[in-house]
């Protein structure tokens, strides 16, 4: 179906014939001899650890000759070591002192620099193109939580908008509040996905996905090498700017366009 409007707007709301996720080679990096490592840190066998996460000791000694685990096996590993993903694969932990090791378990590797990995999870048409998910407010308590489950990804609804550049990453979420007049509430806001945080320009609106506040709209100033924080600022003036720790952020999109469609009824 098509809606004119900014644009022609192509709607799926259907699903998708093709989910996968975007990750960098594990096999390539430290996970396998990271969980190896930080099972003998807790003097585990593989059966204890295998059976803290749920899995079988043979494929706990898959991962630690490098299969690669899907994206919901390799946060449980995270959350159970105490690590960041970033940790997890990146850095060869056992080269690592006593006191970084208790650092990057305190929390304290978070990487302000923009370098830090951030896996996401997209899905595709028939024809291998990346389709734009739409995030509905129902759904967005589950997205902070579920944004990398395939599961999830691919149950929301999908829709093409052939006018932006295809090299980018989209996904467009629906706005809650009058927060950012003159775009209305209600409305779906599309953004291209921002992996370097540190390239964020001050003065740019953007949706940032957090882990305590929910899904916010607002204008970026970038704070991040001066206090690890973005300053979040609304167009509205009756809201007051806030500062927003980088911990507290999971995802980060560029605004590009927005739409006033309704999925319930296009």
């Amino acid at each position: 179906m098509i809606i004119r409007g900014m644009g022609d707007v192509n709607i799926n709301p259907d699903g998708v014939e093709h989910i996968f996720e975007i990750v960098i080679i594990l096999s390539n990096m430290y996970f396998a001899e990271n969980i190896k490592f930080l099972r003998k840190r807790k003097k585990l066998s593989q059966n204890d650890l295998a059976i803290s996460l749920e899995l079988t000791r043979t494929t706990l000694a898959g991962y630690e000759k490098s299969v690669q685990p899907p994206f919901k096996t390799l946060i449980r590993f995270a959350e159970y070591f105490k690590v960041s993903i970033d940790a997890l694969v990146r850095y060869k932990l056992e080269a690592l002192s006593e006191f970084q090791l208790s650092q990057i378990e305190g929390g304290f590797d978070i990487d302000v620099t923009g370098q830090k990995l951030r896996l996401l999870t997209v899905s595709v048409d028939g024809d291998g193109k990346e389709n734009i998910e739409m995030v509905p407010v129902k759904a967005q308590a589950g997205y902070t939580s579920d944004y990398g489950d395939t599961e999830f990804i691919s149950a929301l609804p999908k829709f093409t908008l052939p006018f932006l550049p295809p090299d980018k990453t989209y996904r467009s979420f629906q706005i809650k509040g009058d927060s950012m007049l003159p775009i209305p509430e209600g409305v779906w806001v599309t953004g291209s996905y921002i992996q370097n945080w540190k390239t964020i320009k001050d003065g740019t609106p953007c949706v940032i996905v957090t882990r305590e506040d929910g899904i916010v709209f607002k204008v970026v100033y970038n704070l991040l090498q001066k206090s690890e924080t973005l300053l979040l600022v609304s167009t509205n003036r009756i809201y007051k700017p806030y500062e927003l720790s980088v911990k507290n952020i999971v995802e980060i999109w560029k605004f590009e366009t927005y739409n006033g469609f309704d999925i319930d009824n296009p």
